[in-house]
């Protein structure tokens, strides 16, 4: 039960395709399973398994539920040699092997074409296979039948209604029944249906036995030389979400997946498997937790609060994976934080003040991320911790992507910061993102005594090619300073030379922020407006908008830009020209603005910061506000809950503006 799903079907369908040369390989594939002697024989009937419901699904997505016509070539290939060989993967459903059935299981649903015949060898299974896992692929199947084969649709749903409603099938295999019905039409879910899973959820707990979660598998470790730790604990985070603990986590993600908006239902259906008593469950519902959060909109907090309960656990894992979670949905993560200062301090207290550092990872990795969430709730309780990261050298990385959100403890960590980026050697490519991650913080931070060290980067990082984009990040940081970065104007003038894409433009903004000349600004601008590299036009607009009215020759350039074929030019240029025209703008502004957001909703951070700017000349885009505040998923840029926020919150804020002069 507690060991992560691995295997070759899983490395198939994460690359989520099937190709020709996949199809060409079948014939052999196939060949190995005729073998009783083949070593890994279930390995390679789950590969072909996995093959044909990658098939189904694409034909599912592409072609409703008739998968025969209109396949992409490999996945149509596919198709046709697994279904002409249906009836030896019901011998391989019965074979003596019990992982050779339990790969074939899924078989009479995916490549069986006669619905009666498939329906008896899936009743047939149900009532030989003893374990959870078969008889939960065998449910599975029968809706895979039905979503294949219409036909066999009715049959499909009063079979698995049976089994739902008979005791005594056991409370996870009735479980599963409810759901795959449900997968089956989710049009017809019912007012019961939640009621019943969150029922057989509780009887469940007490059917599948509760053990520790078992210790990660042996794997070749990622290589660490010459890759950022970034990228190290990227990839262990990919390979940790890969791990399932619980026999029927694959089953709640089935029913989060047909439930889909309905958010209420699949809080209830979460919290009820946070409450297990086993811990790999509850690892699994707090990453799907997590999921939920940071895909759809609605009020988390009784949830936060179950994820945050986590944190106490004597499991590590969990906790980390709580503690990850909260980071991850900082935004709406301020529930928490009475929790996650209780836990950091309950660590602290018990593993010692060196905690951040314990040799043991999943403490380790628990502390860190709980630090890590009350630093981005600003926090100041997070402090303890953070400034060890930076002295130890212990994943200071990690200290240094939330230290911007203190700046109330600026003058703790400004000094440490500094010291940390004079020790990066430049020169040695891995150091890159740490280094961009500090002058971020130090810009967020804001502390006027972290400025030559920032220059000091930007002379070193300018003399090196390979270092543009730390060239530009130093740029950007010492912008934030104004005239008191004025020191640094000789080498900044020289940049907007540079032949780098990202550093010219940043080079202008900075110039023009530390107080430079208008005369000295406006060639550079007007040279990027006249750029085909559309970020060179946007990032140019951008410097236009903090000019304002002294800028007013660019209007026409400005309006010109209004008809490009990008939207995100016409919003970035729209925006700076209701900065230095104003009012008279205004209709200009607010077409392109509309039209923008209606084409590509990823613009709407940038349209409604740029709305809350017009005033009362916003008024016409409230339908547009009111309709995308209606949505369910979270929208703005990468439809990420950061954005997704700060995108209700603006949008709020004008449609309360507007609504006031009517209620008074």
């Amino acid at each position: 039960m507690a060991e992560p799903l691995t295997g070759s079907a899983v490395r198939f369908t994460t690359r989520g395709d099937v190709y020709p040369s996949t199809a060409a390989c079948l014939p052999f594939l196939f060949e190995l399973t005729e073998d009783g002697a083949t070593p890994g024989r279930a390995g390679v009937v789950e590969l072909l398994v996995s093959i044909g419901r990658e098939s189904l699904d694409r034909g599912l997505v592409d072609g409703g539920t008739d998968v025969e016509y209109d396949l992409p070539t490999g996945h149509g290939q596919a198709d046709a040699f697994l279904r002409r060989r249906g009836e030896r993967f019901v011998e391989l459903a019965r074979d003596t092997d019990p992982d050779v059935r339990l790969a074939a299981l899924p078989a009479p649903g995916l490549f069986l074409d006669d619905a009666d015949q498939a329906a008896a060898v899936l009743c047939e299974r149900l009532a030989a296979e003893p374990g959870i896992a078969a008889r939960l692929r065998i449910v599975k199947a029968a809706a895979t039948l039905a979503r294949r084969l219409p036909v066999a649709a009715h049959q499909v749903k009063v079979w698995l209604a049976e089994i739902a409603a008979e005791p005594a099938w056991g409370p996870v295999t009735r479980l599963g029944a409810v759901i795959e019905r449900a997968r089956c039409a989710p049009d017809e879910i019912g007012e019961g249906v939640v009621p019943a899973v969150l029922g057989l959820l509780r009887e469940s707990a007490g059917a599948i036995p509760v053990r520790r979660i078992a210790p990660s598998p042996s794997r070749t470790a990622p290589p660490t030389d010459g890759v950022a730790p970034q990228i190290v604990a990227a990839l262990e985070d990919l390979d940790r979400h890969t791990r399932v603990y619980a026999p029927t986590t694959a089953l709640l993600r089935t029913f989060h997946d047909v439930l889909g908006a309905r958010v209420p239902e699949r809080t209830a259906v979460l919290m009820e498997q946070l409450r297990s008593p086993d811990p790999g469950s509850r690892l699994d519902a707090v990453r799907m937790s997590q999921e939920l959060m940071r895909a759809w909109r609605g009020d988390h907090t009784r949830l936060l609060m179950l994820v945050a309960d986590q944190l106490g656990t004597a499991d590590q894992e969990v906790a980390a994976e709580a503690a990850a979670a909260l980071a991850s949905c900082h935004p709406i993560a301020a529930p928490a934080r009475e929790a996650l200062a209780a836990c950091i301090g309950a660590q602290r207290t018990t593993h010692g003040a060196n905690v951040w550092a314990a040799p043991q990872a999943p403490l380790r990795r628990s502390h860190q991320e709980a630090v890590r969430a009350l630093a981005r709730l600003g926090d100041i309780r997070a402090m303890p911790s953070l400034p060890a990261a930076p002295d130890s050298g212990v994943d200071a990385w990690r200290a240094i992507q939330v230290a911007g959100h203190l700046p109330h403890a600026a003058e703790e960590l400004v000094p440490r910061l500094c010291d940390h980026l004079r020790r990066l050697d430049l020169s040695d490519q891995p150091n890159e993102m740490s280094v961009n991650a500090i002058l971020a913080a130090l810009a967020a931070l804001g502390d006027p005594s972290a400025i030559s060290v920032i220059a000091d980067t930007l002379t070193v990082a300018a003399a090196r090619p390979g270092q543009r984009q730390v060239t530009r990040s130093a740029l950007k940081a010492l912008s934030v300073f104004g005239p008191a970065a004025a020191g640094a104007r000789s080498t900044i003038q020289a940049l907007t030379r540079d032949s780098g894409a990202h550093v010219r433009p940043a080079a202008a903004e900075a110039l023009w922020s530390l107080g430079g000349d208008l005369s000295d600004v406006m060639p550079l601008l007007l040279g990027l407006l006249d750029d085909s590299v559309t970020f060179h036009i946007s990032d140019a607009a951008d410097v236009l908008a903090e000019i304002g009215p002294p800028a007013t020759d660019v209007l026409p350039r400005l309006r010109n830009l209004l008809t490009h074929d990008y939207e995100w030019v016409r919003v970035h240029c729209a925006a700076a020209l209701w900065e230095m025209g104003g009012a008279a703008e205004a209709p200009a502004v607010l077409d392109t603005l509309l039209q923008a957001m209606a084409k590509n909703p990823a613009t709407a951070n940038h349209v409604v910061a740029c709305l809350d700017r017009m005033g009362p000349h916003a008024a016409p885009a409230l339908p547009l506000l009111r309709q995308q505040l209606a949505e369910p998923r979270r929208g703005g840029r990468f439809q990420n809950i950061d954005h997704d926020e700060e995108l209700q919150r603006v949008s709020r804020t004008l449609l309360a503006r507007f609504d006031r002069p009517r209620r008074s």
